[in-house]
C-alpha cells in the first residue's frame, strides 16, 4: 500500500497556488488592458452602482447614492448606500483577483443588473492609488461589525472589524491616496468631470460634493414640446458631446435589443474608408467613446450616442464583444438609419436634397446593395452626366440607351463629343456610380444600359465623303506612320463641336495592350518572349480628326511630310491634354518634341523672309 500510495502521489503532484506580483498586474492593466488612467473612476462608480443595484434588488424602498469627494491634497471617497460587505466577502471579493460579487451568496438573482467585478474594480484603482481603504457594512446582515479593509500597491492588504459606530449604515465608503505622479487624476475637477462623463446616465443620485452629476431622462428620452424642439435639443447636445451641429437626428429605439439612442448626421462629408466610432453606455454607465462595428459600414455618416443592456463589454470594459448579439443590433440600427431615408423621400424632399447634397456617396454604397433603397433614390441620388447634374431617373426618360463609362478618364474623353452628337452618356468613374447604373434595370425594368466604347462614338460620328478622304490620302498615310509607334491609329470624320480639330480615343483593352508592348520593349529576352506570348488582338487607339475644323483642313493640305509629321503630334498630344489623361514618358518626349518642331518651323519661316 505505501507503494502504491508513493506512485500515486508521483504521478499527481500536489497543485501549487499562483502567485500574483500586485505591481507588474498595475502595469499591465495601466499600460495594455486600460487606454488611460482616466478609467479607475469609472471601475469606482461601477462598484457603487453594482452595490446599490443588489440592495434594491433585496429592499427596493432603499437609499440610492453615490457621493464622491476630492480634497484636493491627493486623496478620494466614494460612498454609495448599497448592499455593503461583511467580514468573509471582504476576503472572498477583495483578496481574490477576479471574483465578482455578482456571485456572492444572496446576490445571484441581482446578476443582471451588474456592471463589473468589485475585486478587478479596485485593483485598476492602484493605476493612480498607492493606497486603497475600503470601509464597510452589510445590509444582508445587520448584526454584522463594519470591516474595513486596507492595501497597497506592494500586494499587502490587512482586514480589521471595526465598532459599530464606525459606520452606522449600509453601505461602502472607498478612501484612495494617490501614487506619485497621479495625484491631478484626483483633484476636485478632473474627478467633477469624470464623473460627468462616465455617469451622467446612471439611474441613481450621483454627486460630487453637492453637483449632481446624473442628467436624466436622456436627451433621447425627453418629453419634448414639438418635434421642431426635439430636433434643436438633440442638435444641442450633439455639439455639447462631439463638437458639431448635425444635419439631423435619427432615433435609435430597438427594445428587443435593449438599445436606445440616437445617430447624428455629420454636416460634412467624410471619407468611406474612415473609420467611424461612437459613444456606447452600458446599463447607464459610460462604456467608451470609440465603439467601432456599431452601424454597417454604408453608414459612415453618423454618428451614435446609445445606452444597451444587452451588448457584452470587452475585458478592459472599453469596446465591445464581437458576437451574434451585436451582429443583430447592428442589422437593426442599419434598418433605423434607412428608415430614416425612406421617410425623408416620401414626405421631407428639401431635408433629403440637403442631406444627399453631403454624403451622397454613403446614399449610393447603401444603395448598390439594396434594391429598394436604389428604387427610392433614383429621384435623388445626383449623377455626373453630359445632360448635367442629373438623377438616374431624370437621365434614363431623357435616353432611350443609357450609356455609362467605368472611369472618370474614359468619361472626360468623349463627354464633349458625345454630348454634340446626343449621345447621354453617365460618368460611372466616381465610387459605386458605374455598379449602381448597371443595376438601374432590375429597379426599372426595360432601361437599356451599355457601357460606351470608343466603337459606339465613332459610329455615331459622320464620315467624310470618299473623294474627299482619296484627297487626303498621302496625309493621312503620314499621319499613320507618325503616331504608329504609339500604337495609335489614325482616322478622319465630320463632327461638332468644330472647335474640337482631333479627339484622342481609347478603351481599356487598347491601354492594357499598350502597357503590355511597353513592358516588352525594356524587358530582358526571357521576359520580352513571355510579354509577346501574351500579345492580343485588343483594339488600338484611335486619334479622330475632325474634317470640320479649319485647322484639319489647313494642315491636309500641306506638303512637307516632316511638317506634317509635327503637326500630327501636336495634334495627338492636345487631344491628350483635352482628355486629361496621364502622359507617359513617350507623350511627355512627343509634346516636347512636337513643340520645339513648331518653334524651329515658324522661326525658319521668319529667316526665309
Amino acid at each position: 500500500m505505501d507503494s502504491q500510495t508513493s506512485q500515486s502521489s508521483q504521478a499527481f503532484p500536489s497543485p501549487h497556488t499562483f502567485q500574483v506580483d500586485l505591481r507588474g498586474l498595475v502595469d499591465l492593466l495601466s499600460h495594455h488592458l486600460y487606454s488611460s488612467p482616466r478609467v479607475y473612476l469609472r471601475e469606482l462608480l461601477q462598484n457603487a452602482v453594482d452595490a446599490v443595484t443588489a440592495r434594491r434588488e433585496r429592499d427596493p424602498g432603499a437609499p440610492a447614492t453615490v457621493r464622491l469627494y476630492a480634497d484636493g491634497a491627493g486623496g478620494l471617497r466614494i460612498e454609495d448606500s448599497g448592499v455593503g460587505l461583511t467580514e468573509p466577502d471582504v476576503h472572498s471579493l477583495l483578496a481574490t483577483i477576479g471574483r465578482s460579487s455578482k456571485r456572492a451568496e444572496g446576490l445571484q438573482e441581482a446578476r443582471s443588473g451588474f456592471l463589473g467585478q468589485f475585486g478587478i474594480g479596485l485593483l485598476a484603482c492602484f493605476v493612480v492609488a498607492e493606497r486603497v481603504r475600503v470601509v464597510s457594512r452589510s445590509a444582508l446582515d445587520p448584526n454584522a461589525a463594519p470591516v474595513e479593509w486596507t492595501a497597497r500597491d506592494d500586494g499587502s492588504y490587512t482586514v480589521r472589524t471595526l465598532p459599530a459606530s464606525a459606520r452606522t449604515e449600509p453601505g461602502t465608503t472607498v478612501h484612495l491616496v494617490a501614487r506619485a505622479g497621479a495625484a491631478e487624476w484626483l483633484s476636485p475637477e478632473r474627478v467633477r468631470a469624470l464623473a460627468r462623463d462616465f455617469g451622467s446616465l446612471l439611474p441613481y443620485d450621483v454627486r460630487v460634493g453637492e453637483e449632481v452629476v446624473t442628467d436624466l431622462p436622456a436627451p433621447w428620452d425627453r418629453a419634448w414640446p414639438s418635434p421642431a424642439e426635439r430636433r434643436a435639443g438633440l442638435a444641442r447636445h450633439c455639439h455639447e458631446l462631439f463638437g458639431f451641429t448635425p444635419l439631423d437626428s435619427i432615433s435609435l429605439d430597438v427594445p428587443l435589443a435593449g438599445v436606445r439612442g440616437v445617430a447624428y448626421v455629420l454636416p460634412s462629408a467624410v471619407s468611406p474608408a474612415q473609420r467611424a466610432t461612437h459613444r456606447v453606455h452600458l446599463k447607464g454607465m459610460l462604456l467608451t467613446e470609440r465603439a467601432e462595428q456599431l452601424l454597417p459600414d454604408w453608414a459612415f455618416f453618423v454618428r451614435c450616442v446609445l445606452d444597451t443592456d444587452s451588448l457584452r463589454p470587452t475585458a478592459s470594459r472599453e469596446a465591445l464583444y464581437e458576437d451574434e448579439t451585436l451582429a443583430a443590433v447592428r442589422e437593426a440600427l442599419g434598418e433605423r438609419v434607412r428608415g430614416w431615408l425612406t421617410g425623408l423621400a416620401a414626405g421631407d424632399p428639401e431635408r433629403l436634397s440637403a442631406f444627399l447634397a453631403v454624403h451622397h456617396l454613403g446614399v449610393k454604397s447603401l444603395a448598390r446593395h439594396d434594391a429598394e433603397m436604389l428604387r427610392i433614390m433614383l429621384p435623388w441620388l445626383p449623377f455626373e452626366t453630359t445632360d448635367g447634374r442629373l438623377s438616374l431617373e431624370e437621365f434614363a426618360q431623357r435616353h432611350p440607351v443609357v450609356h455609362f463609362t467605368r472611369t472618370v478618364e474614359e468619361y472626360r474623353q468623349v463627354a464633349a463629343i458625345a454630348s454634340a452628337q446626343g449621345i447621354g452618356v453617365i460618368n460611372g468613374g466616381y465610387t459605386y456610380d458605374s455598379e449602381l447604373v448597371e443595376a438601374l434595370p432590375s429597379v426599372r425594368p426595360g432601361t437599356v444600359v451599355a457601357e460606351l466604347d470608343p466603337d459606339t462614338v465613332t459610329a455615331h460620328l459622320d464620315t467624310v465623303d470618299p473623294a474627299e478622304e482619296l484627297a487626303l490620302s498621302g496625309f493621312l498615310a503620314a499621319a499613320r506612320a507618325k503616331l504608329d509607334p504609339l500604337g495609335c491609329d489614325v482616322v478622319l470624320r465630320a463632327f461638332h463641336p468644330l472647335s474640337v480639330p482631333a479627339l484622342h480615343l481609347d478603351d481599356r483593352a487598347a491601354r492594357h495592350e499598350q502597357a503590355r508592348a511597353e513592358a516588352e520593349e525594356q524587358a530582358d529576352e526571357l521576359w520580352a518572349g513571355i510579354l509577346g506570348s501574351l500579345r492580343g488582338s485588343a483594339p488600338r487607339a484611335r486619334l479622330v480628326l475632325n474634317h470640320l475644323n479649319p485647322l484639319i483642313r489647313r494642315i491636309g493640305s500641306l506638303g512637307d511630310a516632316e511638317l506634317i509629321g509635327t503637326a500630327t503630334e501636336s495634334l495627338y498630344g492636345q487631344a491628350l491634354l483635352m482628355a486629361r489623361r496621364p502622359l507617359r514618358p513617350a507623350d511627355t518626349a512627343l509634346l516636347n518634341r512636337a513643340f520645339i518642331g513648331l518653334l524651329e518651323w515658324a522661326t525658319h519661316g521668319e529667316d526665309g523672309k
